[in-house]
């Protein structure tokens, strides 16, 4: 197996864009990445491309041709990947996977979501749910994260406070983040006093509805500096798959897909979570912010709430999380929120990340989960 370095990557505005379509988002994603990587398209010889559900919100499938066509990539293979809201991290390793192999040598992975052509998003987000014994039954994303944190609260002493610093932390990063779709900062009070969506969550624990795009640029390690000064290294690609209902659960607030993906990456990269420098976790609730840094090993088990109070996720903190933003603030295209990570890392190991810029960063990771946790993908990046 080949070591396998990035060496380009993109991310659009993420937003309500009315004006750009689905195509128009990945095409431009795309060929944002393939000028980082300064490389021209003729060199890329696959795409794998992340998306959830383009068939509910576009009306929109077979979108492998479709983005192919577009770009101009045409007979270049394209396949596209889905895992629900970790289908961008799933693509990226399906990248990763087709160049270690040998099989490939530069390939582009990609995710694109257009979701605010539809009037009501919510029945086509809670296909990542069981829908015979979840969706069916009227339950919606927000009330099953709103059911964990409930636990959570109960089990771990977790304060409604607590959980509301969560999203105030992501914003107060996500506000130096020029492509986020809520660059402004928070306060608890507000969030505490935001609209109810399902107890105890309320509106500013949420993420967005979003559109946008994201790319990046795969070829192997050790051709990566033909291309760049500044390469990244892949240390580490992991994936775990969890049940996909909440009631199967042995227990509903630790996300064991998270928790197996997170150990099989550190076993692979040869480190330990004191060794991650940031993390940008998958925090589509405040709630699921908190226990990805409990499943991931940076606080012990129910610690996540005090840690987050004491400060230690900021930027300046012990382990800085969601350097962009994350979900609440930069926005959640589901099938691209695992490529636009993946770039942010890249740009803080770069060191070009701007004002939110993390001093002296030599690792960072990645993680992106489906649904309620029914899979996970970790990734570990190094300078």
């Amino acid at each position: 197996m080949r070591d396998v370095a990035i060496i380009g990557v993109s991310q659009t505005k993420f937003g309500e864009l009315w004006d750009i379509s689905f195509r128009d988002l990945v095409t431009e994603a795309g060929l944002k990445a393939v000028a980082d990587a300064d490389i021209e398209g003729a060199e890329i010889e696959a795409m794998f491309v992340g998306n959830m559900t383009a068939g509910l919100f576009v009306q929109q499938e077979h979108i492998a041709s479709l983005i192919a066509d577009h770009a101009g990539l045409t007979p270049m293979p394209c396949t596209r990947v889905e895992a629900a809201c970790a289908s961008g991290g799933l693509a990226l390793r399906s990248g990763i996977m087709a160049v270690a192999s040998g099989y490939h040598d530069i390939v582009i992975s990609a995710g694109v979501e257009k979701m605010t052509d539809v009037v009501d998003p919510t029945p086509a987000i809670a296909t990542a749910s069981d829908q015979e014994w979840e969706a069916q039954q009227g339950v919606t994303f927000p009330s099953l994260y709103a059911m964990i944190a409930k636990r959570h609260m109960h089990q771990y002493g977790t304060t409604r406070e607590q959980l509301a610093m969560f999203s105030v932390i992501n914003h107060k990063n996500g506000a130096l983040n020029p492509l986020a779709q809520f660059p402004m900062e928070i306060t608890v009070d507000q969030v505490l006093n935001s609209s109810r969506v399902a107890d105890p969550l309320r509106l500013l624990d949420c993420s967005p509805v979003t559109d946008g795009a994201a790319a990046v640029i795969l070829c192997p390690a050790e051709d990566a500096r033909k291309y760049t000064d500044t390469p990244i290294y892949v240390k580490a690609s992991a994936q775990a798959s969890g049940t996909i209902a909440l009631h199967d659960r042995r227990d509903i607030t630790t996300i064991d897909s998270s928790v197996h993906a997170a150990r099989t990456a550190y076993d692979m990269a040869g480190l330990e979570p004191k060794d991650i420098q940031a993390v940008e976790v998958h925090d589509c609730f405040s709630i699921n912010g908190l226990l990805a840094i409990e499943d991931l090993g940076f606080v012990e088990k129910g610690q996540a709430g005090p840690a987050v109070e004491d400060g230690i996720t900021q930027r300046d903190g012990k382990i800085p999380v969601n350097p962009s933003g994350g979900l609440k603030s930069r926005g959640h295209p589901l099938g691209a929120t695992g490529i636009a990570q993946t770039a942010e890392m890249v740009w803080q190991l770069r060191g070009e990340a701007g004002k939110r810029q993390i001093d002296g960063i030599e690792v960072g990771m990645t993680h992106n989960i489906g649904g309620t946790g029914g899979t996970a993908a970790v990734h570990i990046f190094g300078r």
